[in-house]
């Protein structure tokens, strides 16, 4: 005979209590909303819980040897010529990254130096043309300079 009063499940008591948490304290909302969530893997039983969590631990094992295999991969192919053949490759693509690399560099420097050379150009005739203002302005009204 299960004795649970509150079952995991959507409804109209889970849902209050879980709203009435949230209002209270926010952690107790939110547990009672996992509770409704995942409290069925659980089942109130102490062995379907650890039984989830070692099935969770085997997971998790696992994707590690997966992805451990996988590095052992692609260290080696387990063909001498084809590793040498795709060493010699990767050096040559990373060559060619550092070389573009570079270029990107020159062209942005070049770039910053176009800009500068407009901008201070620009800086120059905007003086150039306050300062002729400025003397024209004072000739005309009779004053000196």
């Amino acid at each position: 005979m299960n004795a649970t009063f509150i079952k995991p499940q959507w409804s109209p008591l889970t849902i209050a209590l879980m709203v009435l948490g949230f209002v209270i304290f926010w952690p107790l909302g939110l547990a009672m909303l996992a509770y409704i969530l995942w409290g069925e893997m659980f089942g109130g039983s102490s062995d379907k819980a650890e039984a989830w969590v070692n099935k969770s631990k085997a997971w998790c094992q696992d994707s590690k040897s997966r992805h451990h295999g996988y590095n052992n991969w692609r260290n080696s192919s387990g063909n001498a010529a084809f590793d040498e053949y795709r060493a010699e490759q990767l050096k040559r693509l990373e060559e060619e990254r550092k070389r573009l690399d570079e270029d990107y560099q020159k062209f942005q420097d070049y770039l910053r130096n176009l800009r500068m050379a407009r901008d201070r150009e620009e800086f120059d005739r905007f003086m150039r043309d306050r300062n002729n203002n400025d003397n024209s302005s004072n000739y005309g009204s009779g004053q000196s300079v």
